[in-house]
């Protein structure tokens, strides 16, 4: 079984209604550690090393976050820039972060995914605002999965559809956790194929 540590950031999450309903869906789960930056660190001041010996007991990295200005909210870069060193990644003896075999960003956007298109509202993929991320991944030796996107947060308040999502987004833990997903079925089930036109 692997271990899942889920690296939460988002500023307001007293008013995110898709977030609360994906975190409750995975807050009792066994081998999945939730660390909620914004409510660990409220002065934005991150304790590197406890971070870096949360994520040595660990196998697989989920950076959950809202899309802020085409990228993360500012505590979880720099929880990036902090807990991911060179130092760290690379270190000969030991390799902390050489356990961790897969990175999965779960986003939540307030456009719809057809905005995300070469001739949509934002002139680019959702995949492309993503690629630091995803190279990030693989120079920490990390296999990066197609992110898991809810859209549309911003125009649908509908619970039943959150629900699914919350589901959707359990059930994918649950194999990842199993290390029973696929690579062929984690692009077919995690992106939504709007992401890739």
């Amino acid at each position: 079984m692997a271990r899942i540590l889920v690296i939460f950031a988002h500023p307001a999450f007293h008013k995110s209604l898709a977030n609360r309903y994906l975190i409750d869906a995975i807050n009792s789960m066994q081998d999945v550690t939730i660390r909620d930056l914004y409510q660990q660190y409220p002065n934005g001041f991150i304790d590197t090393l406890a971070e870096q010996s949360i994520l040595s007991q660990h196998d697989i990295l989920i950076l959950q976050h809202p899309l802020y200005w085409y990228s993360a909210p500012a505590l979880l870069k720099e929880w990036m820039d902090l807990v991911l060193t060179r130092s760290y990644v690379y270190s000969d003896s030991e390799n902390q972060s050489a356990k961790l075999t897969q990175m999965l960003q779960v986003v939540s956007c307030g456009g719809s995914l057809t905005s995300y298109h070469p001739n949509g509202y934002n002139r680019y993929t959702l995949r492309q605002f993503l690629l630091p991320f995803e190279q990030t991944a693989t120079l920490c030796g990390m296999r990066y999965l197609p992110p898991f996107v809810i859209d549309g947060v911003h125009k649908h308040g509908d619970s039943e559809r959150l629900s699914q999502f919350a589901n959707r987004y359990r059930h994918l833990l649950e194999q990842l956790r199993e290390e029973s997903l696929t690579i062929d079925e984690s692009c077919h089930y995690l992106s939504h194929p709007e992401a890739e036109a």
